[in-house]
């Protein structure tokens, strides 16, 4: 198996270390892992790409790119430059430092990068550790994911749930915040919405006298109703997200249509 990893927190990012192992079990003996990532972090980029200017991308090593842009335009590079002759079999996004569940879903770059290979029409998982006080004091705070990243993935791919229209399907896995022995387990949960989540924005003066403005996140502790992966990843469990490149409100079509036509 073919697989390609990208991230959205950079080349240098620990995450990126620990999807390397994964890859690699999951690609097996015979297989090949090859990482194109951004060369600095793209956290809150979303499923931007350099629309208006080049990509730079540089050969580190055998299998080892960098790309001077966002995960989707690393996953352009590899598949339209890199690894054009030979496509991959997989991507993996990730492991992103932090949860995206939640409306951190629509910020997320690791999100992003799946995103642009699911309309590539290639399988495509996005996973992500959560921090809080079960993990981010670890010596290895990615230890939930390193654990058990491998047979999620490979379970996902056994499942067997290919996409069944012109939009592409992808997973986002988040993994919880403690300790992997400490995992519950898997569960299949919607997308979630956290009270008083989303971006907000904090101002800051500089010293020259001029206005600046930080923008941060809303809490990231609360949950997001009883079946969202926001709760699942909470409650101890590797929550498991299918997604698709489709922002239809198809429940709406029809009585917008009354109203309208």
């Amino acid at each position: 198996m073919r697989i390609l990893i990208t991230n959205d927190d950079g080349i240098n990012a620990p995450g990126l270390e620990v999807m390397e192992r994964i890859a690699a079990e999951v690609a097996g003996p015979g297989g090949e892992v090859w990482t194109v990532a951004p060369a600095f972090e793209q956290s809150g980029v979303a499923h931007a790409i350099s629309y208006t200017h080049p990509t730079m991308i540089a050969e580190l090593a055998p299998r080892r790119w960098v790309a001077e842009g966002s995960p989707a335009d690393c996953v352009l590079a590899a598949v339209g430059d890199i690894m054009a002759d030979a496509l991959p079999d997989l991507v993996l996004s990730g492991v992103n430092r932090g949860n995206n569940a939640g409306e951190n879903v629509l910020y997320s770059g690791t999100v992003g990068g799946a995103m642009e290979a699911a309309l590539k029409g290639l399988p495509a998982i996005a996973l992500s550790q959560y921090y809080g006080p079960g993990n981010s004091a670890l010596d290895d705070p990615f230890e939930a994911a390193a654990a058990h990243g491998a047979a999620v993935v490979r379970d996902i791919l056994a499942a067997g749930l290919a996409a069944d229209g012109p939009y592409g399907i992808f997973y986002n896995v988040n993994f919880p915040p403690v300790r992997a022995a400490e995992v519950a387990g898997r569960r299949v949960a919607p997308q979630g919405a956290r009270a008083g989540g989303g971006m907000q924005t904090e101002p800051h003066m500089s010293p020259s006298g001029r206005r600046f403005l930080w923008v941060r996140s809303g809490r990231q502790d609360v949950t997001a109703g009883e079946d969202s992966d926001v709760t699942a990843a909470l409650d101890r469990y590797i929550a498991v997200t299918p997604m698709r490149c489709d922002l239809t409100a198809h429940d709406l079509l029809a009585p917008l249509a009354e109203r309208l036509t």
